[in-house]
């Protein structure tokens, strides 16, 4: 792989919007002194007249583009992950999922991109929170390919969304632009009945290699992206516990009220079988680099192995 050509989801992310906006106008950019860390430099610069920077003031950031939804523009208002789902929530909850807006929230470096900053700068609840509020959507895109897609979807939709990424540039998962992309179906990577890994967001990439090396071990498992959180699609989920009868679940978001509490209430509701949840454990998440982090919890392509390896024997 050439590491020269990969990119962060969050400059995809604006890519795509800056060149859906200059055919609809209404199309709007909404920040709270972000435009560097969501890198919406370009979207201001060229598209200055649909562009709203309201200063360090996420909540504002919130209620004006739930405002701007209701003159009908579709709106993304862009930010830190760990703002916009704690410091605005009351927000979100209220002028966005409650009063039905067409505002796209992207949360940049989710998780913990921000890794050396620590728990205040984590976003480790963010899918446990907004999964709860009825009508919001809650999407993980794993790749740039992947980003470039779901833009090109939420333009055209107008369900209340939230959107997370992460800071750095990421593997590509998806090698080409041929794959299909929905909102609400997941996408199987790798086909295999031994066993599933799902994983969601920056995880994928680690489940899809640490599925490549099982399968050079003779294990034959399943990995499924499971990019959209909310609606999850739950006959991907039922099928593979048929099918395969252990899943574990990647997640970098704690073990409590995320992807693996989304499976393991689907699969105990219609096809009861073992499940196992990789994911920041309750506590405050170590200092670090993102990757030392993934590797301390496991969350990397040899954390995931191992973890298999142990599952699939047990």
């Amino acid at each position: 792989m050439d590491a020269t050509k990969i990119i962060p989801c969050r400059q995809s992310f604006t890519n795509t919007l800056v060149e859906l906006g200059k055919t609809d106008k209404n199309i709007v950019a909404v920040t709270s002194d972000a435009r560097g860390s969501v890198t919406l430099d370009r979207f201001a610069k060229e598209l200055p007249d649909q562009f709203v920077e309201v200063g360090i003031a996420e909540q504002n950031a919130v209620g004006v583009s739930a405002g701007l939804a209701m003159a009908g523009k579709k709106v993304f208002v862009c930010g830190p992950a760990c703002f916009y789902v704690a410091r605005s929530l009351e927000q979100v909850k209220v002028d966005v999922a409650y009063s039905k807006n067409n505002v796209k929230i992207l949360g940049v470096s989710g998780g913990v991109s921000y890794g050396a900053l620590g728990a205040t700068h984590h976003s480790l609840h963010d899918i446990a929170a907004l999964n709860a509020f009825p009508g919001m959507q809650v999407i993980l895109p794993c790749d740039a390919r992947q980003t470039r897609k779901l833009v090109q979807q939420l333009v055209n939709d107008e369900h209340p969304t939230y959107i997370r990424v992460g800071r750095n540039a990421v593997p590509d998962v998806y090698q080409d632009d041929t794959f299909e992309f929905q909102i609400g179906k997941a996408n199987t990577l790798l086909e295999g009945n031994d066993m599933t890994i799902i994983g969601t967001g920056e995880t994928v990439y680690h489940c899809l290699e640490a599925g490549k090396k099982l399968k050079e071990q003779g294990i034959n498992v399943r990995v499924i992206d499971m990019h959209t959180l909310k609606p999850a699609d739950t006959q991907a989920i039922i099928k593979a516990a048929r099918e395969t009868g252990k899943i574990i679940t990647v997640e970098e978001h704690s073990i409590y009220g995320g992807l693996g509490a989304i499976v393991a209430e689907t699969v105990v509701q219609n096809h009861p079988v073992p499940v196992k949840i990789i994911g920041i454990p309750d506590e405050n998440a170590i200092h670090g680099k993102p990757l030392e982090i993934f590797r301390h919890y496991g969350l990397d392509a040899q954390g995931i192995y191992q973890t298999a390896i142990e599952f699939y024997r047990s």
